[in-house]
């Protein structure tokens, strides 16, 4: 089958090569084609080495690390609807949860990649360039940091700010400074603050439905710890009866593919042991979120600072963003110390910014875009404390 595709795209590919009759269309074609079949470029100068791990194939691999989280996250959609109905023979049947929830989180996906890639491919046609492959990836991200309940049309405004103000307006994949999937979401929450927060956006349809099943909310634990923080509570009234071994699990409200930590850390490893990811950054993320936690509760002013640490980790999109967002190796640090210092920072702030400020009881988005800005400026005192070591460490000898 592969070899008769590959004879196929040989013989209609002068058409699209200088000089044919659709060469307009070259661009569009080299990516359909890059995306199917390894390029056979080579090398004409240098001494350089080219190994079938391109771009192309890396963020496949990104994608295959992602599938845990977003059919898990379809999964709970499902669960969490009938939870709210309170049918419960619906919501312990696993297959009417996850089909309920993937007819509901497929149009977000399909409105992200239709916009977002058409977005691409006019572009690299308008510019005469390869289609940038960096979009394979921020049109899956996107739908997996949304409100399930979020209108598509607000998807596709989000993702056009995104990739055209986020990224193209910067020069395309590689030379982007904020993370594109990220801006989408700020979008969001700057310009349609009731769509993505609140305690209905969070469940498929609770905004409409008249008989909510008693003591059902469609609050997220974020969403507890900021009220009782607002309110000067004692403690945090975690709603539904969720335990830590829910969010370990997944099973609460949320944004699509950020509640489970087991799914996302199934991901982690993939991106790991396929390089793909820098465990520099996961890593730091988790353990700066952690001792900011930790320096919290020494401190212990208010309820939220008094949870135990590890619920930090938990809770939100702490576990996705450290894995999926702060990992993202065009708007990270690039050196290795740069990394390190980086991930502190991103988890640092995303616990400061959730206990000191609950109008953002999701601190992740707004640290890693900061810290987006800040990474060239880690890497450059970085690579100048490496100058100065080496040219003391010559003037010693």
């Amino acid at each position: 089958m592969m070899k008769f595709l590959r004879n196929y795209i040989d013989r209609i590919k002068p058409n699209f090569e200088q000089g044919g009759k659709f060469a307009k269309l070259h661009s569009t074609f080299d990516a359909f084609e890059t995306f199917l079949f390894v390029p056979d470029t080579v090398t004409r100068k240098g001494s350089n080495i080219r190994d079938c791990m391109d771009l192309k194939r890396t963020m496949s691999m990104v994608v295959i690390a992602l599938l845990p989280a977003l059919l898990f996250g379809m999964y709970n959609v499902g669960l969490q609807h009938f939870r709210a109905l309170g049918d419960a023979a619906s919501a312990a049947s696993i297959m009417g949860c996850f089909w309920f929830g993937f007819l509901k989180v497929l149009p977000i996906i399909i409105v992200s990649y239709v916009v977002g890639l058409g977005i691409e491919f006019i572009s690299a046609q308008i510019r005469g360039h390869e289609v940038n492959e960096g979009f394979l990836v921020s049109g899956m991200l996107i739908p997996m940091i949304m409100p399930v309940d979020i209108p598509l049309w607000m998807v596709a405004v989000a993702t056009a700010f995104a990739v055209i103000i986020g990224k193209e307006v910067f020069g395309g994949t590689g030379m982007n400074i904020f993370n594109p999937a990220l801006i989408a979401r700020a979008f969001v929450f700057f310009s349609y603050t009731p769509y993505i927060s609140g305690e209905k956006v969070w469940v498929a349809g609770l905004s409409e439905m008249t008989n909510v099943a008693d003591g059902f909310s469609g609050a997220t634990p974020l969403g507890d710890a900021a009220v009782a923080l607002t309110e000067g509570a004692q403690t945090i009234n975690w709603t539904n009866g969720a335990t830590p071994m829910d969010w370990l699990i997944g099973t609460y409200p949320g944004c699509i593919g950020e509640t489970s930590t087991i799914a996302i850390l199934l991901g982690a490893v993939i991106l790991l042991w396929s390089g793909v990811a820098s465990w520099r950054i996961m890593f730091s993320v988790f353990a700066g979120g952690f001792g900011m936690a930790l320096l919290f509760n020494a401190i212990g002013m208010n309820v939220y600072m008094n949870i135990p640490a590890y619920y930090h980790l938990l809770i939100g999109g702490f576990a996705f963003g450290a894995v999926f967002m702060a990992t993202d190796p065009v708007t990270s640090a690039q050196t290795n110390t740069g990394k390190c210092i980086y991930g502190l920072l991103v988890g640092a702030l995303a616990v400061l910014i959730r206990v000191v400020n609950p109008a953002y009881p999701e601190g992740m988005m707004l640290s890693i875009l900061f810290m987006n800005a800040m990474a060239p400026l880690i890497d450059h005192y970085v690579v100048e404390a490496n100058i100065r070591r080496r040219q003391r460490r010559a003037i010693s000898k």
